[in-house]
């Protein structure tokens, strides 16, 4: 089993070269207050590192509402604040792992039974988003981790597994780790490939510039 302080400094490690996104692209959602109420404090914290857990809990929905790019930036606080065991609100396992399990219940109403499931195989909003499920969600979401940061998450979630008791907890945390999350951590691009990827983009976008400069 991975140690706390092992889990810790993986965390920190390959989550250390990230950059701030910006404070225009924080924000996942526009629908409703609530988005911007727990996201919007977070502008112009441009160091994860020196977020404490009482901020970190006092906007535990953030975790919900960040774009992808605001998830990124800010998850290593998160992990390294639950892992601590300094988090009481804040479901940071959650995020991680909805989406890959299933639950299923039977309820009668009128004489009629129904069966109302929840997780991988649910419909999000069949008249907004057709046949997109849960699992075709989380797995666009959860996709902007890189292979390192994918291996850092699944330390994680395997210390958080192996630290709570409970069959519920064990088996969704299990079901992302099997259906998503280990294979990420293999086949994801590297930090190094999208790091190379976004310097030729710059580098080519100055080229631009410079002919045109010269043309002009």
């Amino acid at each position: 089993m991975t140690t706390k302080d092992q889990v810790i400094a993986l965390v920190r490690s390959v989550f250390a070269r990230n950059k701030y996104p910006g404070d225009a692209f924080l924000v996942g959602s526009h629908e409703g207050c609530e988005p911007e109420e727990e996201v919007g404090p977070f502008r112009g914290k441009t160091d994860w590192v020196a977020l404490d857990a009482k901020f970190l809990d006092a906007h535990a929905g953030a975790l919900h509402f960040f774009s992808e790019a605001g998830l990124r930036f800010f998850l290593p606080a998160y992990l390294i604040a639950d892992v601590r065991g300094e988090l009481k609100y804040a479901e940071t396992e959650f995020c991680l792992a909805h989406g890959f399990s299933e639950v299923a219940t039977e309820v009668t109403h009128n004489g009629r039974q129904f069966v109302l499931r929840a997780g991988k195989s649910q419909f999000i909003n069949p008249r907004r988003f057709g046949a997109a499920t849960f699992s075709d969600y989380a797995r666009y979401r959860l996709s902007v981790f890189t292979r390192e940061e994918a291996g850092a998450i699944v330390a994680y979630l395997e210390y958080k597994r192996d630290s709570v008791k409970g069959d519920a907890t064990t088996k969704y945390i299990d079901a992302a780790l099997d259906l998503f999350w280990r294979k990420r951590a293999k086949i994801a691009p590297g930090a190094a490939a999208l790091e190379l990827y976004v310097k030729d983009q710059e580098d080519y976008l100055d080229a631009v510039r410079r002919e045109q400069e010269k043309s002009g």
